[in-house]
């Protein structure tokens, strides 16, 4: 579950709120071993996500950094090329570019 959380920090453009729900919701998910909760648990899960997502929003406007900001397509690459060498997968390029799959 967790592997879908990314880093939100230090992109440009910065993360939206979309992206920080979704990492909230992976994390609610994550501590509460639901990935969809019963209906007795429904309130409470939901809120738990409302209030990450809003801790999250807070965090990522207060860190400081000198660092320029990353690329989101390039630290995809990465991760795609990183996945490769740990699954043993070629990558798959995107345009005119030849597909690879194994």
């Amino acid at each position: 579950m967790c592997r879908n959380i990314k880093t939100l920090h230090n992109f440009a453009p910065p993360a939206t709120e979309e992206e920080v729900r979704a990492s909230a919701l992976q994390f609610v998910r994550k501590l509460s071993g639901f990935t969809r909760p019963s209906k007795a648990n429904d309130e409470a899960f939901h809120r738990a996500v409302d209030k990450v997502t809003e801790v999250a929003q807070e965090l990522l406007s207060s860190l400081v950094t000198n660092a320029p900001p990353r690329n989101r397509e390039a630290e995809g690459l990465k991760a795609r090329e990183r996945s490769g060498k740990r699954f043993g997968l070629t990558p798959v390029l995107v345009g005119s570019a030849r597909h690879n799959h194994h």
